[in-house]
């Protein structure tokens, strides 16, 4: 199996990158992070409650 050079790879990345700066802060894009702060805080939750049962 070959592996991809840089040649095959750059512009892949750079897609990416133009792909991702052209997001806006959306309804979806707002979602998606309540949904991030949500797990987050359950994270931390589960974290006391585990530094307590020590």
């Amino acid at each position: 199996m070959r592996r991809l050079g840089f040649k095959a790879f750059a512009p892949l990345a750079v897609a990416m990158m133009l792909g991702l700066a052209a997001c806006d802060d959306g309804p979806a894009e707002e979602a998606g992070e309540a949904i991030d702060d949500a797990a987050s805080d359950a994270a931390d939750a589960v974290d006391d409650a585990a530094d307590k049962v020590k």
